[in-house]
This record gives C-alpha cells, sequence and structure tokens, in this order.
C-alpha cells in the first residue's frame, strides 16, 4: 500500500469513527433529558435547567468518545454515569441550597460521622434534633453538597470490564446491593424499584402511588441511606 493510500485509509477510519459517535451523541440526546427530569425534582425551585442540559450533553460527548464497544458494555449505562455525574456537578456549582438547608445538611453529615454503624434515620432525628422530613430533605440534598449516594454503590462500566477480578467484585457488589433492597421496607422498596430499575422519575412515581413528589422523595432518601448503611456493614 502507498504512503499515499494508507493515509487516506487512516482518514476515513477517523471520519467513520467520528460519524459512529456523533450517531451515538444524536441517539442518546433523550437520555439527557431523561436524567435532567430524574435529578432536577430533587433540585431547589428556580434551577436553570438549559445549564444542566448543556453539561449533560457535554458529559454525553465525553462518554462517546471514551466508549469501547469492543468491552461488551452497553453504552447506555456507559454514558449514563457521565450524564449524571456532569448535570450533579454542574447543580453544585451553580444552584446553590438556602442557607437553612445546607446548615441541616451540615448538621445531618456531621450526626452521621459520629454514629455507630448502621446509622437510620430515627439516628439522626435523636442526634440532630430535627424532624424526621428535616432530615429527610437534608439527606435529598446532601448529593449536592457532597457526592454520597446510591449511585456509588454502582461500578463504573469502563473499569468493571478491565479485569475478572474487578468483574467479581461489581458481581459481588450487586448481589450485595439486592440483598440490601429485599431488607427494605415494602414502601421504600418499591420506589427504590420504580426510580432505579424501572427509570421512573419521581412525579411518575408519585401518580403510581398516589403521593406528593416530595414525599416519593423523601422515602427515596430514607431508601439510599438504608441501602448505603446495609452494604457498608456487610463490607466491614
Amino acid at each position: 500500500m502507498s504512503a499515499i493510500a494508507g493515509r487516506k485509509l487512516q482518514e476515513y477510519s477517523r471520519t467513520a469513527e467520528q460519524t459512529a459517535r456523533d450517531a451515538l451523541v444524536v441517539a442518546h440526546l433523550w437520555l439527557v433529558r431523561h436524567l435532567i427530569g430524574k435529578i432536577a425534582a430533587r433540585l431547589p425551585s428556580g434551577v436553570d435547567v438549559e445549564n444542566l442540559e448543556s453539561a449533560g450533553i457535554l458529559g454525553l460527548v465525553e462518554a462517546s468518545q471514551r466508549f469501547d464497544a469492543t468491552r461488551g458494555v452497553d453504552f447506555k449505562a456507559f454514558a449514563s454515569l457521565r450524564i449524571r455525574g456532569a448535570i450533579i456537578d454542574e447543580a453544585r456549582r451553580n444552584c446553590p441550597l438556602p442557607q437553612d438547608l445546607m446548615r441541616r445538611v451540615s448538621l445531618v453529615m456531621k450526626a452521621h460521622d459520629r454514629l455507630p454503624a448502621p446509622v437510620t434515620t430515627e439516628d439522626l432525628v435523636r442526634e440532630t434534633g430535627l424532624s424526621a422530613d428535616e432530615v429527610l430533605d437534608a439527606l435529598v440534598a446532601r448529593p449536592f453538597v457532597h457526592v454520597h449516594s446510591l449511585e456509588q454503590l454502582e461500578v463504573d462500566p469502563e473499569k468493571s470490564a478491565s479485569a475478572d477480578e474487578q468483574r467479581m467484585e461489581h458481581d459481588e457488589q450487586k448481589q450485595l446491593l439486592a440483598e440490601a433492597i429485599a431488607a427494605l421496607p415494602e414502601r421504600e422498596r418499591l420506589v427504590v424499584t420504580l426510580y432505579y430499575m424501572e427509570d421512573l422519575r419521581l412525579k411518575e412515581i408519585g401518580q403510581v402511588l398516589n403521593l406528593s413528589e416530595s414525599r416519593v422523595s423523601r422515602l427515596l432518601a430514607s431508601a439510599q441511606l438504608q441501602l448505603r448503611e446495609y452494604v457498608m456493614a456487610k463490607e466491614e
């Protein structure tokens, strides 16, 4: 093959690869809007959704550039982690929480660190002097102050596909998380199932369960706390 032909082939390969990545982005723009719908419902009113959407699209573009189809990872799962992270980072930078809520978040986080595991909502209520709803609202807001959420229990598909040992660890974590979900009270278990497995938004879950969006958000926060404490206790 001549040098000119070789260069032409390389250019064609790069063009074809970029075209495939562009197609991935266009085909998954709906995923950005869907994840914004799930996350924005847990943010204070007045959030600039356009900024969140721009950040989410950048996360999607980054995912398309880093995606390696030969690893056998589903692109939707791969991209969702990066889109969600980009949206939450943008929200944390540009959507400040009210001062009284920030104070409660700080109070709850410090109380959590002081208490012996596993920590329950009731423990946090006793330790902080806040009401149960105030504690749950602080748990809802916590991901936008400091990253500690159920999503952290998931393993990055890119990393989990890099070695057999990591894949085994991923499978063990999934099994442990399944056990933790099964141990939840019925209503929290249903909310978690609808939110994470059926991929419904809080508003949609509220319609299914005949609950307000804020009540669903608090139930989800309570479930996330119980799941995190269950998994941490089992891993010690």
